[in-house]
């Protein structure tokens, strides 16, 4: 119905704008080690009880200990020599967004999909929170139908919307 629309940026609306740096030297810090592949004290820039909330294909994580060990260990031995390049960040108070990608080569079982030693583009986009130095929640989108062409395997069955584009390329077939 026009004019009726739910609450929008709950959880961004009061954020505390003097925040801003003191988010920023945490979440650089969190990619530097993420690109130093570190995984045992990661908890230097997440809270024991934070929430990793990622996209079908990734799941949500509750703790340090679940991140670590359903997600950061699989993904490791699933893709080695891993970069981390984010293309855009962003800081707000509490907040911050970043946008970007993972080269790396499909070194391990991921998907069912035993390793090809292809390497891949993994697109993702993150938004964290951080609170009294500490990542608290973390929301993750990453690219995984992407990921899976770039193996061989079109999860849409060529019924992806790029299908319906008009007068643009179609994407190559896996």
């Amino acid at each position: 119905m026009k004019g009726s629309r739910p609450e929008q940026a709950v959880l961004s609306r009061d954020t505390d704008m003097s925040k801003t740096e003191a988010t920023r030297a945490v979440i650089e810090g969190m990619v530097d080690g993420l690109n130093d592949h570190r995984i045992t004290d990661i908890g230097e820039f997440f809270a024991e009880g934070f929430r990793w909330m990622g996209n079908r294909g990734c799941g949500t994580k509750e703790g340090l200990r679940e991140f670590q060990d359903n997600w950061q260990k699989p993904f490791q031995a699933a893709f080695s020599d891993k970069v981390c390049v984010d293309e855009a960040r962003l800081y707000m108070g509490e907040w911050a967004a970043a946008f970007g990608r993972q080269e790396a080569t499909h070194s391990g079982r991921f998907m069912g999909i035993e390793p090809t030693g292809k390497r891949v583009t993994i697109r993702y986009m993150d938004f964290w929170k951080v609170v009294d130095g500490k990542i608290v929640d973390n929301y993750v989108m990453v690219d995984f139908p992407d990921v899976l062409a770039q193996l061989g395997i079109d999860v849409f069955g060529g019924e992806g919307w790029e299908a319906f584009d008009e007068g643009r390329a179609k994407p190559p077939a896996p």
